[in-house]
C-alpha cells in the first residue's frame, strides 16, 4: 500500500494536467474559431481594410451562457476598426502578429481575468490586421473543478479497489500458511510427521524444508532416546550389584566405625540406581513406537502399584492408602504404572515422617479418567509448581535426595497419552495433590 499511496497521487496529478490541457485546448479552439470568423469579415475590396458587423452578428459573436465575450479588430496602423476598444490595453504595439500568426494567453482587463485569442490577418501590402477575441474564465474554472473532482474520485475508487484486491490476494495467498501453521502447532519431538497439507507451488519448497528439518530433528531425538535407554540399561546392573555388595558388607563382621560410611555409600548407590531407572522411563515415555491406545483400567494399575509398595519398607510413620474406582481409559499400562510409581515415590520422599498418602482413581463423563496421589506434607507453593514439573528442577525448600525427575516423567507420560498432570492443593489444610488426567475410553470399548 505504501507504493500505492506514493504513485497514485503522482498519476492523478499527471492525469489532471493532461485532461485539463486537452480541455483548455478545446476551449481555445472555440475562441480561435470566433477570431477566424471575425477575420473573414474584413473587406479589402476598396483597397483599404474595412469591416461591418451587424447587430445580429455582434450578438452571435458575444453569445455565451457562462462567460462574457469581447472582441476587437485593429487596422495595421493600430486604429480600432470594430469591437471593444478596451482590449487595446492588453495588446501593446510590439505584440502585433504578422499575417497568419496566432497566440493565446491569459490577460487581465480592468480587474477581470480573461482568456485571449489573437490572429494576424493579411490586410494587403504585407501589413496585418489584428483580430482579438477574449472571454472570462467562468466555464474554464468550472471545468477545471469538474476535472479535479473526477480525477480525485477516480483515484480514490482505484485506491480502494486496489486495496480490496490486495487484501483479498494476500488473504487468499496466506490461507495455505494458516493451515501450515496449524499443522506446525501439532508437531513436537514426539510427533515429527511430515507436513502434508496441499499448498501452492510457491510454498512447496518451504514445506519441503520443514519436512527435512523434522527428519533431522527426528534422527537427533531418536539418537538421544537411544543413548538414554542404553546408558540407563548399562548402569542399572552394575549399580544393583554394587548395592547388593554394600548391603552384604554391612552384614559381615566389620569395624562398626565404618557403618556411617557404608550407609552413605548405599544411599548414593540407591539414588544412582533410581536415577538410571528414571532416565530409562524418560526414554520409554518418548518412544513413539509405544502403543498408547491399549484398553486399560487405571484401577488395575493402581492395584498393582499398591501390591508392589506393600512389600517395600516405608519411612517411619508413613501411611499409604488407596481409594480406587473403575477408571477405563486408553493408554500403555507400563508407562502409566511408571508415572504412578514416580508420583507415589515423590510423595513418600517429600511428605516427611508420619505423612498420610492416599492414591485414588476414578472417571467422569466430563473429566475423563484420572489418577491422583495426595499427601499431607509441606506441599509446593503454587508459584513453584510449573517449575517442579520440569526436568532436574525441584521446588524451593525441597528436602530429601531426589533428582527432580519424578514429576517431569509423570508429566511427559501424561502428555504422551494426550492428558495432563496437575499439581493441586490437598483436600486438607496443607499438602499436595498430584492429579494425572487422561481422556476416557469410548463407551463402546470394554476395559481389561
Amino acid at each position: 500500500m505504501l507504493p500505492l499511496l506514493v504513485v497514485l497521487p503522482v498519476l492523478g496529478i499527471a492525469l489532471y494536467e493532461q485532461v485539463q490541457k486537452s480541455a483548455q485546448s478545446w476551449l481555445d479552439e472555440g475562441l480561435e474559431d470566433t477570431a477566424l470568423t471575425l477575420a473573414g469579415q474584413i473587406d479589402l475590396r476598396s483597397g483599404a481594410p474595412g469591416i461591418d458587423i451587424s447587430v445580429t452578428m455582434d450578438r452571435a459573436l458575444r453569445f455565451d451562457r457562462q462567460d462574457d465575450v469581447f472582441y476587437l479588430v485593429l487596422a495595421p496602423g493600430g486604429e480600432v476598426m470594430q469591437g471593444d476598444a478596451g482590449l487595446t490595453e492588453v495588446l501593446p504595439r510590439p505584440q502585433a502578429l504578422p499575417p497568419g500568426g496566432s497566440r493565446f494567453g491569459d490577460v487581465r482587463l480592468r480587474g477581470r481575468e480573461l482568456r485571449l485569442a489573437q490572429l494576424g490577418r493579411d490586410c494587403g501590402g504585407g501589413a496585418a490586421c489584428q483580430v482579438m477575441v477574449a472571454e472570462t474564465l467562468h466555464k474554464r474554472d468550472a471545468l477545471q473543478r469538474e476535472i479535479a473532482g473526477f480525477v480525485a474520485l477516480t483515484g480514490l475508487v482505484l485506491a480502494l479497489l486496489l486495496a480490496l484486491a490486495g487484501w483479498a490476494a494476500v488473504r487468499q495467498g496466506l490461507a495455505p500458511l494458516t493451515g501450515m501453521s496449524l499443522e506446525l502447532e501439532r508437531r513436537d519431538l514426539l510427533h515429527l510427521t511430515p507436513l502434508t497439507s496441499p499448498l501452492p507451488r510457491e510454498l512447496v519448497p518451504l514445506q519441503a524444508a520443514f519436512n527435512r528439518l523434522f527428519e533431522r530433528l527426528n534422527r537427533a531425538a531418536e539418537a538421544q532416546r537411544e543413548f538414554l535407554a542404553d546408558a540407563a540399561h548399562q548402569l542399572r546392573t552394575p549399580l544393583t550389584s554394587l548395592q547388593t555388595e554394600i548391603e552384604l558388607a554391612m552384614l559381615e563382621p566389620h569395624d562398626q566405625r565404618v557403618d556411617p560410611l557404608l550407609e552413605r555409600l548405599r544411599q548414593r548407590v540407591v539414588r544412582s540406581a533410581r536415577l538410571a531407572q528414571q532416565l530409562l522411563s524418560l526414554a520409554r515415555a518418548e518412544d513413539r513406537t509405544v502403543d498408547v491406545g491399549q484398553r486399560i483400567d487405571l484401577r488395575d494399575i493402581a492395584t498393582e502399584s499398591g501390591q508392589d509398595w506393600a512389600h517395600r519398607s516405608l519411612p517411619s510413620g508413613v501411611d499409604l492408602g488407596f481409594e480406587l474406582a473403575d477408571a477405563p481409559a486408553l493408554g500403555h499400562a507400563f508407562l502409566l504404572r511408571e508415572a504412578l510409581e514416580n508420583l507415589i515415590h515423590n510423595a513418600v520422599s517429600y511428605a516427611g515422617a508420619g505423612a498420610r498418602i492416599t492414591v485414588r482413581c476414578g472417571s467422569g463423563r466430563d473429566e475423563g479418567a484420572w489418577l491422583e496421589v495426595e499427601d499431607n506434607g509441606p506441599g509446593i507453593a503454587p508459584a513453584e509448581r510449573p517449575v517442579a514439573m520440569q526436568r532436574f528442577r525441584r521446588g524451593e525448600g525441597a528436602v530429601g535426595a531426589g533428582s527432580g525427575l519424578g514429576l517431569a516423567i509423570a508429566a511427559d507420560i501424561a502428555t504422551r497419552h494426550g492428558g495432563r498432570l496437575e499439581l493441586l492443593d490437598a483436600h486438607g489444610e496443607h499438602g499436595l495433590r498430584a492429579r494425572l488426567s487422561l481422556p476416557a475410553a469410548p463407551d463402546s470399548i470394554s476395559t481389561v
